[in-house]
């Protein structure tokens, strides 16, 4: 059964399209994700992780067309690396940011970070709720993310709405973080 068809994904949309916050499998680490519209599921996030609002969120989408409402002006070809899919390196991008661009996503920072993934549960989350979704390492301040649901129900227990079923891609870390405008490496990978 393909990851759109499962049980499991369905009822991680129904509970963040809910409002819910749920942890999914991302190409290197367990994420946590809700709904980038609904501003209550980012605070929680927020502050099961304990991290500061300053710092700025990532999202994910399974198209990148998703990402135009949140997006400033990029050129044909910088929209083309942004879609992109992954073969090696995991790449999270940079981008000019739409004014209407929430801050609670953005933090302290002038550019969104965006990824288009191509890891089977995190895409089908995406593709089930039809929006991007707020993606943030499953860990708390200071600890190492969680690679494996255990690690996730040992920092979170019954606090998320959801864990989703899978596991992380062949990635091994949290993805590179790189600036399309200049191509500068904030974050190696």
């Amino acid at each position: 059964m393909d990851w759109l068809h499962r049980p499991e994904m369905v009822y991680a949309a129904q509970a963040v399209r809910n409002g819910g916050v749920v942890a999914c499998p991302t190409e290197g680490v367990w994420g946590l994700s809700c709904d980038v519209r609904c501003e209550d599921a980012v605070r929680r996030i927020l502050a099961l992780k304990g991290r500061p609002s300053h710092k700025g969120l990532i999202l994910i989408t399974d198209h990148v067309d998703r990402l135009t409402p949140y997006v400033g002006d990029l050129s044909a070809q910088q929209w083309a690396l942004v879609r992109r899919k992954p073969n090696l390196r995991v790449t999270t991008w940079l981008v000019p940011l739409n004014n209407d661009t929430p801050r609670l996503i953005t933090g302290e920072h002038s550019k969104l970070a965006v990824r288009v993934t191509a890891h089977p549960p995190a895409t089908a989350l995406c593709a089930l709720v039809a929006a991007p979704l707020v993606s943030t390492s499953a860990n708390t301040a200071g600890c190492p993310a969680a690679k494996t649901r255990a690690e996730v129900l040992a920092y979170f227990g019954d606090s998320l709405d959801y864990v989703a079923p899978g596991s992380v891609g062949g990635a091994g870390a949290p993805s590179e973080i790189r600036d399309i405008l200049t191509s500068e490496v904030v974050r190696a990978q």
